[in-house]
């Protein structure tokens, strides 16, 4: 399209832009990855093989097969205590904090399934007996027939709820009747305190164990009701365990403890346990939280308990220890403990537990645990992944991921309910690894990740921390034991009057280290002065990375290990870059100077202001401003920053791109940067061919400077061939994965401020087009990538646009290289700033951004990329509380579930799309395993 228009031209091409946008643009919110914020609950439904976790806020999300997912989230906001499956029946009921109990089911809508509540119970009070703390249920037992509730209370009574219809049934158990049996040594006048644990007997479904706090235990028969076995414990009682067989039960205690029981009908009132242990004693010890008691065919029972710590050395350690025989192993947790269970046999007709694996519910992390073995490892998640475990610094989202890599992450997972239907392509599910050992007690901010880069082709990273450390990886399958070769560049080029006073170097350690499989150190460039990384880039295809700090950039030839270029970018009245963002401190009498500086620039008007340009960007400019002149409405005044702000140098972007720099007619490798003072460095780079990067070295020579009217920070590069396309991805062309770019046409670049969008022409530089958002919209640039959208209507047809997200929290879309606005949406609130800071955009439209500390929000601009829940769960139900008949197949996987609609009305058709996968990966601290400490 032609730069200048005719009036009817323009109409006509707004007017087929409209009807573009509406076939390729709609804004959905699909779906949340990462860990849940504030876990409070779990549960396992053994048959079904399925998990739930509840969390404080009210919602409750179900987990199986990688790819399985389900979420519901309760009216009222109050937190999840307790949840409970209906075995092998795709229902679940739920306690809240608010003593509400909720009945869940999944049931199928439109095609895929949902979790949705059916019913709600409050359990009333006694009139004029019992208080509302006296009814407030402290623990709940759902028997294995799902035909009956049980509910204890702090007030030491239990109630029976019919299921499931949540009926409650005139056959309450209250103390007085258990008191009943008890002698009477035992009473002294005392309560038997809160219901603490209720545990149906193994063999006997008729027969329940009731624990209350002062340390009784009761076996109670529902049917004839009466007491069969009292136990008179004497410590504080925390939990109930029954042994497989039915013979004897294990009780957990807040002295530390644990006791195993004899049940005998012989002996109908035990005084003294058959065996009391107290693990980590004599000393005083934390309360043994919770339980379980595991038989095995092979050796002695496994005993798994969380708490039982002594008191003065892991008062405050969050710790669950497993036992068998003479093995005994302690796990030492970052978080709080939650709960946790085991995935064993639960076959009636089977002897033996024999667990297979232990799933760990703390609050910063899933765990799950191998029982079967040797040295019990820990199995890697597919979800639920700890993204939290520190303070997220970077994000990065990575396409078309090899689905052999999802394959190894979901090969040992135990839980494994429901299908995934899309086998063929599962990798849109959210896939997270942590390179590097984290160290939870490691307080030294120079090891935080601030930027990385990552070339999928050839398996290489790229990561850039706080201390100026740029570290170049490799993908690799096996281990390995080797040194890490070290290099430094001096981005300050020996200018004088600059002294830096930040933070030191981190030492990088000497000599050959061992590296587990995985991405592997291979160099190690260090930025002086040792200023946080605040931009990099990789070219694999090149051997080349770039980085750049807050004094300028560099170019690095990591296979000859090489420094290629050392850019300063440090303005003379720059000096508090040199103070490092450790002692970053404006002074009040600076920052009010500079402010009432601007204001007095503001009163001034009608004046021309002088602006310094270099002689590429004043011919660009001056286009541009006559272009304004003729067809700018009204707009806001924005007033130029001083060219001595602070922090003018900060390097904010850099690019990679072979296009056209020294002339029309040969295209090149080159290098582009931006910075925060508005000003724009382009490099046109000698890279030798692959057969020759031993021999020759790269060169880097100075093409272009480009210094933008209001020296608004420079937010994105990004260079557009021929046909106003992207450029692909290093590789994707040598490897038939895209298009080759249009080297025919003119190469244009576009320009992204905090203010506006700018395109030039290549290789002159000249101006094309422009929008100034801030001027139009009043907001500013936060967060912008290039988009592919394909029409719902035509899988031929797609366009390349423009995607922006703004300080204000909506994005916009605009069309390249015309930058017309399409549409605009809102999508995050303008007062999560963490939110705003954290969103990633994808190729295909979507995108992330951070909910909580520990989950992303995904959403969609695509009217036809759609990532949502679908998948199939199988179940039997006996009653049929829904809509839905008996038997019938949900489904429910999170996958990429393309939208259209066809002409007989019918939509929601699942195609296969393009590629295999996507990632979004977060990367955060390193330690002295890698060499940086």
């Amino acid at each position: 399209m032609r730069l200048l228009l005719n009036h009817n031209e323009h109409v006509t091409a707004l007017l087929s832009e409209c009807v573009i946008s509406a076939s390729l643009l709609l804004i959905t919110q699909t779906v949340e990855h990462g860990f849940p914020n504030q876990p409070s609950a779990l549960a396992y439904d053994p048959k079904l093989q399925l998990m739930a976790i509840g969390t404080k806020s009210g919602a409750i999300k179900i987990y199986g097969a990688p790819g399985v997912e389900m979420t519901g989230l309760h009216k009222d906001t109050a937190a999840v205590t307790q949840i409970h499956f209906l075995y092998g029946q795709g229902r679940m009921l739920s306690l809240l904090d608010d003593n509400t109990i909720h009945l869940w089911e999944i049931v199928q809508r439109e095609n895929r399934s949902h979790l949705v509540e059916l019913h709600s119970f409050n359990l009333p009070g006694r009139p004029g007996i019992e208080s509302t703390s006296a009814t407030r249920v402290t623990v709940m037992l759902l028997k294995l027939s799902c035909d009956l509730l049980a509910l204890g209370t702090e007030g030491g009574g239990v109630h029976f709820l019919e299921l499931p219809t949540l009926t409650l049934l005139n056959k309450s158990l209250f103390q007085d009747e258990i008191m009943q049996s008890v002698p009477e040594e035992y009473k002294c006048g005392k309560s038997l305190g809160p219901v603490e644990s209720l545990q149906e007997h193994p063999q006997d479904s008729d027969k329940i164990l009731i624990g209350y706090s002062r340390g009784l235990v009761v076996l109670w028969d529902l049917n004839s009701r009466h007491v069969v076995n009292l136990f008179l414990g004497k410590q504080q009682l925390e939990s109930l365990v029954w042994v497989r067989s039915g013979n004897s039960f294990v009780s957990s205690h807040s002295a530390g403890g644990y006791m195993v029981w004899a049940v005998s009908s012989s002996n109908p009132c035990t005084h003294d346990p058959i065996s009391s242990t107290i693990p980590y004693g004599p000393f005083p010890c934390k309360a043994v939280n919770k339980i379980l008691w595991r038989t095995t065919e092979l050796g002695a029972p496994l005993v798994l308990f969380s708490g039982g710590m002594p008191r003065a050395s892991y008062g405050d350690r969050h710790c669950l220890t497993i036992l068998q025989d003479s093995s005994h192993v302690t796990l030492d947790f970052t978080s709080r403990v939650i709960d946790f269970f085991t995935i064993h046999c639960t076959d009636k007709e089977k002897e033996f537990d024999d667990p297979s694996a232990l799933v760990v519910l703390l609050e910063e992390e899933l765990v799950v645990i191998d029982l079967q073995m040797a040295g019990w490892p820990t199995v890697p998640a597919p979800y639920l992944a700890p993204l939290h475990s520190s303070a997220i610094t970077c994000s990065c989202h990575i396409s078309n991921v090899p689905p052999k890599l999802w394959e190894r992450v979901i090969s040992n997972w135990p839980i494994c309910g429901g299908k995934n239907l899309k086998k063929n392509n599962p990798c849109l599910l959210f896939i997270y690894f942590q390179v590097g050992c984290f160290d939870p007690y490691s307080d030294d901010p120079r090891l935080g990740i601030q930027k990385i880069s990552v070339c999928k082709y050839s398996g290489k990273l790229v990561v850039a921390g706080t201390a100026g450390q740029v570290i170049v990886m490799v993908l690799s399958d096996e281990k390995s034991d080797h040194m890490i070769d070290v290099a430094t560049v001096d981005l300050l080029q020996d200018r004088e009057g600059f002294t830096w006073k930040g933070h030191d170097r981190l030492p990088p350690k000497s000599g050959s280290v061992v590296f587990a499989p995985g991405f592997q150190p291979v160099v190690l460039v260090q930025c002086m002065p040792p200023a946080a990384v605040t931009a990099v880039t990789l070219h694999a295809e090149w051997n080349l990375i770039a980085f750049g700090t807050s004094h300028g950039f560099g170019l690095f030839d990591y296979h000859r290990r090489n420094p290629v270029l050392a850019r300063c970018t440090l303005h003379p009245n720059d000096s508090l870059a040199m103070e490092g963002p450790l002692s970053r401190v404006k002074s009040l009498k600076k920052s009010l100077r500079q402010s009432f500086r601007r204001i007095r620039k503001s009163r001034v008007s009608g004046k021309k202001r002088a602006v310094v340009y270099s002689p590429t960007s004043k011919e660009a400019n001056a286009q541009l401003a006559e272009h304004d002149a003729e067809v700018t409405p009204v707009q806001r005044r924005i007033e130029p920053r001083s060219a001595d702000d602070s922090l003018s140098g900060v390097v904010r972007c850099l690019c990679f791109a072979d296009t056209f720099l020294r002339d029309g007619t040969h295209h090149g490798p080159t290098m582009w940067a931006g910075t925060n003072s508005g000003s724009v460095y382009a490099y046109a780079l000698d890279v030798p061919s692959q057969e020759k990067f031993s021999e020759q070295s790269v060169e880097a020579l100075l093409g272009k400077e480009i210094q933008l009217m209001h020296r608004a920070p420079v937010v994105s590069i990004a260079v557009l061939d021929g046909r106003g396309n992207p450029l692909p991805e290093p590789y994707e062309v040598s490897r038939d994965l895209a298009k080759a770019p249009d080297m025919q046409g003119s190469h244009s670049v576009l320009i992204t401020s905090e203010e506006q969008f700018k395109v030039f022409m290549l290789p002159k530089v000249s101006a094309k087009t422009k929008f100034k958002l801030t001027a139009h919209e009043g907001c500013r640039v936060r967060k912008v990538a290039l988009s592919n959208f394909t029409s719902v209507s035509s899988e031929e047809y797609s366009e390349n646009a423009l995607v922006c997200l703004t300080n204000l929290g909506d994005i916009h879309v605009f069309s390249v290289p015309a930058l017309r606005p399409q549409v605009r949406y809102d999508c995050i609130r303008k007062e999560d700033i963490s939110g705003i800071a954290s969103c990633v955009f994808t190729k295909t439209g979507q995108g992330f951004y951070l909910i909580s500390p520990s989950e992303y929000e995904r959403f969609s601009l695509s009217a036809r990329v759609i990532t949502e829940p679908l998948c199939r769960v199988d179940v039997e139900r006996p009653h049929d509380l829904s809509e839905m008949c008996v038997g019938v197949k949900f489904i429910c996987l999170l996958h990429c579930f393309e939208k259209f609609s066809k002409s007989d009305g019918s939509r929601d058709v699942p195609i296969q799309s393009q590629g295999s996968g996507s990632w979004l990966i977060k990367y955060f601290f390193f330690t002295d395993r890698y060499q940086l400490s």
